[in-house]
């Protein structure tokens, strides 16, 4: 049996497995997204105890370059995340292991391994978007991972801003972008607590819908995915998905005269099948897909 290493190196945790399928992990582990010496080294540590791999896939919050031919391949670039900016995160994973190492963004990993073993497995063109900490998309075209000039960055896109909205959004780069407004920090700015510890009838829900409905509504029109999976710990509120569905067909209006929108909502905006092991499950079909490059 073909044992894979991944790493969904997240801007919180960090979370390492080994096996061979979500179905097969054989080792796993979570830890705390410290400093990147001590971060990497805690991974490192992991392998080498739980190993040998024959591959390791990663795949990291960003903005990361996951062009294999640039010098600065396999690195965190321009986070705003303290101590991360310019990190080489593939490189010393690759010099610890001598193995293959597959790279890409966290979400797309998870797109991946959606297309894999969930919610996007016979479809060609969908969209994983997680809406947690942050605000991410990972894009699957025609069965290829899409990046083109770096990556999508899809929690940045701009949506209409409520006129009864007074928040003037969280993003330190864009004010009230799609991330500005829905992610678990603009939240909890907004209202003074955290969302878990809002109620199903919380005034934030019809907000949040609202505005998650916006952004898909753009991803429509643009993509055209056959399929919208929606993670992360925001959506880890059930209650959400219904009033998120009903709000893109009212935005929509009728525009795009599909049967997937208008009679099968339900089929088309869901959840991860593979839950919050999507991001370490990607990461593991990153490592699979390097061995064979």
């Amino acid at each position: 049996m073909t044992l894979f290493g991944g790493i969904e190196a997240g801007g919180t945790k960090f979370v390492c497995a080994v096996g061979s399928s979500p179905d097969d992990i054989r080792a796993e582990t979570r830890f705390p997204t410290s400093k990147p010496e001590e971060t990497i080294n805690q991974a490192i540590a992991f392998f080498k105890e739980h190993g040998p791999v024959e591959s390791i896939g990663i795949g990291a919050f960003g903005p990361v370059d996951p062009d294999p031919i640039s010098d600065t391949y396999g690195y965190i670039t321009t986070t705003p995340k303290p101590h991360w900016a310019q990190t080489d995160l593939a490189g010393p994973i690759r010099e610890a292991f001598k193995v293959p190492v597959g790279f890409d963004t966290d979400v797309n990993g998870a797109a991946l391994g959606e297309y894999r073993w969930g919610a996007g497995q016979g479809l060609h063109t969908f969209i994983y978007l997680t809406i947690g900490t942050g605000v991410g998309g990972g894009i699957m075209v025609n069965g290829q991972l899409l990046h083109g000039l770096i990556h999508p960055e899809v929690g940045h896109i701009l949506i209409p801003h409520d006129e009864t909205d007074s928040y003037a959004g969280k993003c330190p780069y864009h004010g009230d972008c799609l991330e500005g407004m829905v992610a678990g920090p603009a939240l909890e700015a907004r209202w003074g607590e955290r969302a878990e510890t809002f109620t199903p009838d919380h005034p934030a829900w019809l907000l949040e819908a609202k505005y998650l409905a916006y952004g898909l509504a753009s991803i429509v029109c643009m993509l055209s995915p056959q399929r919208i999976i929606m993670g992360g710990g925001v959506m880890d509120q059930a209650h959400l998905f219904p009033m998120i569905r009903q709000n893109l067909i009212k935005t929509l209006n009728g525009y795009v005269h599909s049967p997937a929108i208008l009679e099968n909502i339900d089929q088309f905006v869901v959840p991860p099948v593979l839950g919050n092991r999507a991001g370490v499950a990607g990461a593991m079909a990153l490592a699979e897909q390097a061995l064979h490059a």
